[in-house]
């Protein structure tokens, strides 16, 4: 296959789990919770996704086109899945905690994606430092609406019919 082909797929698989942002997109819910001072602005989140989306396809497709990259394609599998799933947890369930699970298992399948690519493909790894960096960010704010809404964590709203 060529790189091309390669990044086109793994942009698709990209903007599917982004999907699941669009979908299960913040709302009244969510901007009426405590939040973190250090929350980023709404505009910063599809500017930040859509830049690490195209590095994530960008290293996919270059570690996708190596020999022994098994075990890297299974950890980009795993966290493009955790990812897709975050959404519709914190934001369309309203669980808060279970939000933490997952962005804490999102948090270890990026650290392992991106330490498997860089075994085989030092840039491949290098472009995962970033969303490494924007999920221990997220992660914190997921930590933090948790520690500043601790009643609306323990009795998550019931789930829209």
């Amino acid at each position: 296959m060529t790189f091309w082909l390669l990044f086109c797929i793994f942009l698709a698989a990209c903007l599917g789990a982004g999907v699941t942002g669009g979908l299960f997109a913040p709302g009244p819910w969510y901007r009426g919770l405590n939040k973190p001072w250090f929350t980023p602005p709404d505009w910063a989140f599809p500017v930040t996704w859509m830049v690490l989306y195209v590095c994530m396809a960008v290293a996919g497709a270059r570690v996708g086109m190596l020999s022994g990259n098994g075990i890297a394609m299974a950890f980009w599998a795993f966290q493009i899945a955790l990812n897709a799933v975050w959404s519709p947890v914190f934001f369309g369930l309203k669980n808060i905690r279970l939000g933490m699970a997952i962005v804490s298992a999102l948090w270890l399948g990026v650290l392992c994606t991106m330490l498997a690519m860089w075994q085989i493909d030092w840039i491949a790894g290098l472009l995962f430092l970033p969303y490494l960096i924007w999920v221990t960010i997220a992660a914190a704010l997921n930590a933090g609406v948790w520690r500043l809404n601790m009643d609306v964590a323990r009795n998550p709203p019931p789930a829209p019919s």
